[in-house]
């Protein structure tokens, strides 16, 4: 077959054509990619901030509920030091002398052992355990603290914080609670068990380096008649 032969001139502007038409695709590829690799990036880094965000934002949160509960600690304690005075007040030596109650302080006795047995408590403090047992068995007369939960309930109603609130374990079945009553030097803490709409109120002293819950007592078995 006979060759038809193009002019030299039209052969140049036809691949002339085709080589900016392959450039323009390359480019126009490259653009796409280069779009989609921004948005891309754009939404990776929307991503990280958002987690970012949320972060902070949760941390904060956490960081102002541990300030309330500090907060509420602080309220609670110095709710108790003001209570605790009050009675402290009443049971000073001029106040007991002026009703015609005895002040004599008892003899500490050297040869008592500190370890975790209870150690005795001054007239002061016999006092102020007496007032504290009163209103607290006046607060759970006819309530029913079958639990642990509802026990502590009613002793944080009175004034007495949660962090001098130790769970003890159960006595036939009854809840069991120590309150850690000492301000200072004093010695004076509470046990205080559930009997059934009502609850059964042993004061005795705590070594000043044990904890309450550390402190053997004598278990009471007959409930109070009064």
């Amino acid at each position: 077959m006979r060759s038809i032969p193009f002019p030299k001139p039209l052969l140049t502007a036809a691949l002339g054509s085709v080589v900016v038409l392959a450039a323009a695709g390359t480019q126009s590829a490259h653009a796409t990619t280069t779009r989609a690799s921004a948005t891309t990036t754009a939404s990776a880094a929307s991503a990280r901030a958002a987690a970012v965000h949320a972060t902070s934002r949760a941390a904060a949160v956490r960081t102002a509920r541990a300030a309330i509960v500090v907060t509420s600690a602080r309220v609670a304690e110095a709710r108790f030091l003001e209570l605790a005075n009050l009675i402290g007040q009443s049971c000073e030596p001029r106040v007991l002398n002026a009703v015609g109650r005895v002040t004599s302080e008892p003899t500490p006795d050297s040869t008592q052992p500190v370890l975790s047995d209870p150690v005795p408590l001054t007239t002061t403090e016999q006092c102020a355990a007496q007032r504290h047992q009163l209103r607290i068995r006046k607060a759970f007369t006819g309530k029913e603290t079958a639990t642990y939960e509802q026990m502590r309930a009613g002793l944080t109603g009175l004034e007495y914080p949660g962090a001098r609130i130790h769970r003890m374990p159960n006595f036939a079945g009854r809840p069991v609670v120590r309150l850690d009553l000492r301000v200072g030097a004093e010695h004076l803490a509470l046990e205080v068990t559930d009997i059934g709409h009502g609850v059964m109120v042993e004061a005795f002293g705590a070594p000043q380096d044990w904890m309450v819950t550390d402190v053997r007592l004598k278990r009471q078995l007959d409930r109070p008649t009064s």
